[in-house]
């Protein structure tokens, strides 16, 4: 890290920043590294970075969580998932809990390990909660490809991939929801490509930034956003040119629409967004354990004081939940945004508290 460059960065942008500035973060990664590594102490105070919908565990329905519990609670099933998912609250408990209550479920770290776990296992039905963007839908897709190569009919994954894209459009509709510029997701973006947040350049006038994790490219994906709003410009601009492309990854996205397509998909506090999430194509629906198990995944909860949808929306700070820190906190976690490592209240819990 080049200690001259960083100073230099915080003071351009200090200089630079001279009326307040509302800037989305879409990824729940840039949310977490805001803190870890001090940035976000560096900011000018009149620059507020708002969390965004970018978290997969924290946008997904409560519906889902209970859909998951259930599966896991039959006889017979196997629930395999990351780890994030093990203890976000479900109306009847986490899977931590049905876990104490006699359920299978089972940490991994890819879908590729649920399938090897299906195939050495095969009186068993293993059931993978595909949760995640565009990211890692496709490791969801070549392993659905896979099972259908080899046959394995025990496997199934109940599917809440999502697009990052239309929830963005989504927030930039609402009349109550004010973003000056959006410093979009480094990991999905090398899957979508730059070229694809034009849309938002072209319809809403809004800039966009796509940014690695560093702290040196973090300030200069900030301070590119804020000259743009200084000067009333809405531009693309790729500050993470080391992974991402303008077309994006070709191969990642043939594998997703093979097995995928966009449709209807439920998010936290959001209601069901047209075309926002990747749902099984009509001839891989025999992966889909929704449909195999005849489980309902649509259904949105919050629980009461839980503050976590507009979180979600950029409408508010963690701290300005009530049940911030005292009633919900990461030992009993009351929405997913305590839970998940990405999420933003954990963020700031850990770090800003």
């Amino acid at each position: 890290m080049d200690a001259q460059k960083i100073q230099a960065l915080v003071q351009e942008l200090h200089a630079v920043c001279t009326r307040p500035i509302r800037l989305m973060e879409v990824c729940g990664t840039h949310t977490v590294a805001f803190f870890r590594t001090g940035v976000k102490g560096m900011l000018p105070p009149n620059l507020r970075m708002l969390s965004g919908p970018g978290c997969p565990v924290c946008v997904t329905a409560q519906g889902y969580v209970d859909a998951a519990c259930e599966l896991a609670l039959r006889p017979g099933v196997t629930v395999c998932t990351f780890g994030d998912m093990v203890r976000v609250p479900g109306r009847n408990g986490s899977l931590a809990d049905c876990r104490g209550r006699g359920a299978k479920v089972r940490v991994v770290y890819s879908a590729r390990d649920a399938l090897k776990f299906a195939q050495q296992n095969q009186t068993e039905q293993v059931v993978f909660l595909g949760v995640g963007f565009e990211t890692t839908a496709p490791g969801a897709a070549v392993v659905a490809q896979d099972a259908r190569r080899h046959n394995v009919q025990n496997f199934s994954i109940l599917n809440g991939h999502k697009r990052v894209l239309p929830a963005m459009m989504l927030l930039l509709s609402q009349p109550d929801t004010a973003i000056d510029g959006f410093l979009c997701p480094g990991h999905v973006s090398i899957i979508l490509g730059a070229n694809a947040y034009q849309p938002i350049i072209d319809k809403f006038h809004k800039p966009c930034v796509i940014a690695g994790f560093e702290p040196q490219n973090l300030l200069e994906s900030v301070l590119a956003l804020t000259k743009q709003v200084i000067n009333n410009e809405a531009k693309l601009e790729n500050a993470y040119t080391a992974l991402v492309t303008p077309e994006g990854n070709l191969a990642a996205q043939a594998i997703l629409n093979e097995v995928f397509e966009p449709g209807p998909a439920v998010w936290r506090a959001m209601g069901t967004l047209p075309e926002s999430g990747l749902n099984f194509r009509a001839d891989w629906r025999e992966f889909d354990a929704a449909e195999r198990f005849d489980v309902n995944t649509s259904d949105d909860f919050e629980s009461p004081g839980c503050r976590c949808g507009d979180v979600l929306q950029g409408k508010l700070d963690p701290p300005e939940c009530a049940l911030f820190g005292t009633a919900c906190n990461p030992v009993n976690p009351i929405g997913p945004c305590m839970v998940s490592s990405e999420g933003s209240c954990a963020a700031w819990y850990k770090y800003h508290r």
